[in-house]
């Protein structure tokens, strides 16, 4: 009976998480979809209402589809995978720059370079280009140029940091993208399929949903929509980072422990050996009528015959 109480009351505590969260994204607008004549019809599922000519986004379908792309990327980061946050939108920028430093994930919210996905070599070039102009530069390497070759060099330096600062600790290609707006960021998307990358999106009512592995139906356009979205999933991602620490954590303390047990039990074991012997030498030397050695005697004269 008990066991019946704790069932139902863990689901009305889901329940009441829920209905906060519902209220969360309801109080950020984010139900909010396009004019109904902009509506892409692949959103049908998506739609909760019309209402003065615009499409009211079911916020059910949000907060499940919400949750389900969290547990997933939560999973990714505890993996140890880097997800990659794309976001050049001007509402969006600031919010997902913000959102990606706080979990040390890539992020891109300047314009998306052709290939930086596909053609990762050459970016990676690029990137290792603007690093070491960065050193040089503060390491006194320049000092001996002239001052207009420093400034255009650090001019070259700041336009590249623009666009690649977001991916300069990006040793390999992303497990994952976190797309805002996912038509606004097509040429992101059309190369992370083609890798095979694992696509997560916030789709409104005027994109099709289908092209995404993750969709969360909800407005793209607004600033506290896009917040309220981006922190939650970056929540979740924090969560799945801190579970990889603790998970290592645990680890070195049980080789630890089964070093320390192993080392003890070798000590031991090389006293009962040291002990042994001793023991063995004292039971020797006190046996009455041990037999004596016999020294042979090469020197002693034999009589003549």
């Amino acid at each position: 009976m008990k066991a019946g109480f704790r069932d139902q009351g863990s689901k009305f505590n889901h329940m009441e998480q829920n209905t906060s969260l519902q209220q969360q994204l309801l109080e950020a607008g984010v139900h909010f979809g396009h004019l109904r004549k902009k509506w892409n019809p692949k959103m049908l599922p998506y739609i909760f209402a019309e209402k003065k000519g615009i499409h009211i986004i079911d916020l059910n379908k949000t907060t499940e589809s919400l949750q389900e792309a969290s547990a997933a990327l939560k999973q990714i980061a505890k993996s140890g995978k880097k997800i990659m946050f794309v976001g050049t939108k001007k509402q969006a920028k600031e919010i997902v720059t913000e959102c990606a430093k706080r979990v040390s994930m890539p992020f891109v919210t300047e314009r998306w370079l052709g290939g930086m996905l596909t053609n990762f070599n050459t970016v990676r070039k690029s990137v290792k280009k603007m690093q070491s102009i960065e050193k040089m530069l503060t390491d006194g390497t320049f000092d001996s140029i002239t001052k207009k070759e420093r400034l255009t060099l650090a001019r070259d330096k700041d336009k590249m940091e623009k666009v690649l600062g977001g991916i300069a600790q990006l040793g390999r290609v992303p497990a994952a993208l976190f797309l805002i707006d996912i038509g606004h960021e097509h040429i992101a998307l059309a190369e992370a399929k083609k890798l095979g990358i694992t696509t997560f999106g916030m789709v409104d009512t005027n994109s099709d949903p289908n092209k995404v592995d993750f969709a969360i139906p909800s407005n793209d356009d607004a600033t506290k929509s896009i917040a309220i979205i981006v922190n939650y999933i970056a929540a979740a991602i924090a969560e799945g980072l801190a579970e990889r620490q603790a998970a290592k954590d645990d680890d070195v303390e049980e080789v630890t422990s089964d070093e320390n047990e192993k080392k003890a039990a070798r000590i031991q074991a090389e006293a009962e050996s040291e002990a042994a012997r001793g023991r063995g030498a004292d039971k020797t030397a006190r046996t009455p009528g041990a037999p004596k050695r016999r020294v042979p005697n090469s020197g002693r004269r034999t009589g003549a015959r």
